[in-house]
């Protein structure tokens, strides 16, 4: 991969352009970065759409003069400069290209796709009609990632040659309620989501932090055996019956990456749902639940203070619909690893979510279509942090065969 990319350093001119924005899905997720969006000065107007027109109409009484429309082919037809795609997760795919076909800029929620041939379509469509794609990767943002950027530039961990990142989140810890929300009578059918075409939490942290991409991949799963109708491939419409799988990734650079995805475990996980380790010739730094540690050859350092994100309003109104065990990943703020001077004033105090990344993540994306610049999740480097967790649940099917993961390259020059 090329270099990870410098944050910007100061916020968007309110002078440089505007962009108009519909959102595509009104579920529980959608509402944080229409807020977020609809208080960016470089924003001139929303739309929201979604197939349940009353969710639709209540995010859009939420918004400063958004419009609803009926359906996402008559927002395409509208004169909206950019979509943001907040639908079920292997919807994603057809409605991105479709947008893009339609002449808008497009904004994702993860995975990118869920098969090799879907990111294969979007890469092309992106080049050819050179409109901006984005997949808005929380972990991208995720103050360890932050940290680990910014000391690898520095080469204060020396040569990093075995990482891990985890998505630690229990069903029991407001899955349920989730699937139910979004999945109506028939969720079960939708919860039994194979935990590795959902990766980039885990995959993309560590990529965002290291300039480099996956080349191949070892990955074993493990049965659920809760019997509850979810994880049952009598159900499933994924035909998946796991719920926990671990993948051993071979890197480019010549390092290992070891990822966990698990959705059955004992673990707390009401703000940190991703957790991180790297180690390195000189340093290594390691996660807990509550810690965060940095190493050298002499020493360790709790620095955990740099990793706790400030805390939101978990009762907020808006938030009624979402279960209690989620709320603080819709609330927290930013840590002190974060840099908000980049940041448009009017985020000072407003709503965030998921370590701090929500603010970055909106405005990443305004940036990127009122400037035409790439944005740093942009459909290259969506790629590989997506592609590496497809091709890992092909070779949990497989036993755990060894498989080769395609690179995509960088796209054209940044």
């Amino acid at each position: 991969m090329s270099p990870l990319p410098l944050e910007p350093s100061a916020p968007l001119d309110a002078d440089a352009g505007s962009v108009s924005i519909g959102i595509v899905g009104a579920g529980q997720f959608s509402g944080s970065f229409a807020a977020l969006w609809d208080l960016h000065p470089n924003v001139s107007g929303l739309r929201v759409t979604d197939l349940r027109p009353e969710r639709a109409r209540q995010l859009a009484d939420r918004l400063e003069g958004a419009t609803v429309d009926d359906s996402f082919e008559e927002m395409l037809a509208s004169d909206v400069d950019a979509v943001a795609i907040f639908t079920q997760r292997w919807t994603h795919a057809p409605l991105v290209l479709q947008a893009l076909e339609a002449g808008k800029h497009v904004y994702s929620a993860v995975p990118m796709a869920v098969e090799i041939t879907e990111i294969e379509q979007i890469l092309a469509a992106v080049e050819r009609t050179g409109l901006t794609y984005m997949m808005g990767e929380t972990s991208y943002y995720n103050p360890a990632t932050v940290h680990i950027r910014e000391q690898h530039r520095r080469g204060a961990l020396g040569r990093v040659f075995y990482s891990e990142g985890d998505y630690v989140h229990d069903m029991d810890l407001g899955f349920y309620a989730a699937y139910q929300y979004s999945g109506g009578e028939n969720w079960k059918a939708t919860a039994s989501y194979p935990p590795m075409l959902y990766p980039t939490h885990a995959v993309g942290g560590v990529l965002g932090a290291i300039p480099a991409r996956v080349v191949s991949v070892s990955c074993l799963g493990v049965q659920d055996d809760r019997d509850d109708g979810v994880f049952d491939r009598e159900v499933s419409m994924f035909d998946n019956d796991v719920s926990n799988a671990t993948a051993l990734f071979e890197l480019s650079d010549g390092g290992v990456l070891r990822s966990n995805e698990m959705r059955r475990v004992g673990y707390p996980c009401p703000i940190r749902e991703s957790r991180f380790r790297f180690f390195g010739t000189r340093a290594s730094f390691e996660q807990l639940a509550h810690q965060t540690v940095w190493n050298d050859k002499e020493e360790s350092h709790d620095i955990s203070e740099q990793f706790v994100p400030g805390r939101g309003d978990v009762d907020d109104a808006d938030l009624a619909d979402v279960d209690p065990a989620l709320r603080d990943a819709f609330t927290s703020g930013t840590a002190a690893v974060h840099d908000r001077t980049r940041l448009p004033a009017a985020y000072d105090g407003a709503p965030n979510g998921h370590e701090g990344a929500h603010h970055f993540l909106a405005d990443d994306f305004v940036r990127a279509v009122v400037t035409g610049e790439r944005p740093p999740v942009d459909a290259w480097r969506a790629a590989a942090f997506t592609a590496p967790g497809i091709v890992a649940h092909d070779s949990m099917r497989d036993g755990g065969r060894r498989l080769e993961v395609p690179d995509f390259g960088d796209g054209p020059a940044r």
